[in-house]
């Protein structure tokens, strides 16, 4: 299977075909469990699988947690909120996504992307930035660009010469068209790529 992913990337991608000389595709195993990679979207601003503070893990400890649900939120809430200042805005969000998956039992595997984004478009205060997090990491879907990623702005402009402006992005889009339809890989391997060039200056 990944085969495939890497010839198309490295034939129409000269940077990506550079990258991939040099990495081995990057690996993470997801969760699968949406609630609880949403929860660790808005503790640390941040998708735990690429944390480095790893505040979200600490609390989940803490808390003698592995995995969050519904169910042992509460617990979360006692033992693992004490080191921690949330926002009441962040907090009221968490609520809302309590209450949203308390109510409604979502097939996450049998709905399209689009689907999963109207869904989780749903709950109040969880924005596009999260909804791709979720779509990338938590549902491994193969073809997803999260323009609006910090670090993967960043990197797209030093590595590909594109203008810090208001077209960044559009600028940004219209370099990962080329990845379709494995822009997913495309986005890891940029992201490790960063991680890599820090620790080889380390």
């Amino acid at each position: 299977m990944t085969q495939p992913i890497i010839h198309h990337l490295s034939a129409n991608d000269e940077v990506l075909q550079r990258i991939i000389a040099q990495l081995p595709l990057p690996k993470f195993r997801s969760t699968k469990n949406v609630f609880h990679d949403l929860m660790s979207c808005l503790i640390e601003q941040q998708i735990h699988y690429r944390s480095s503070k790893r505040i979200f893990q600490k609390m989940m400890d803490a808390a003698g947690i592995e995995m969050l649900t519904v169910e042992n939120f509460s617990t979360l809430e006692k033992k693992g909120f004490q080191n921690i200042k949330l926002s009441a805005q962040k907090y009221e969000t968490m609520l809302q996504v309590v209450e949203f998956f308390d109510q409604n039992k979502v097939d996450w595997a049998q709905k399209t992307d689009a689907e999963v984004r109207e869904i989780l478009s749903e709950i109040k205060g969880v924005g596009i930035w999260t909804m791709d997090m979720i779509l990338l990491y938590t549902l491994e879907r193969p073809d997803v660009f999260p323009a609006d990623d910090y670090h993967l702005k960043m990197m797209m402009t030093k590595l590909y010469g594109l203008a810090s402006s208001a077209k960044l992005k559009a600028q940004m889009n219209s370099v990962a068209e080329a990845w379709s339809p494995y822009k997913s890989f495309a986005v890891r391997y940029l992201l490790t790529w960063k991680e890599f060039r820090k620790n080889e200056k380390t």
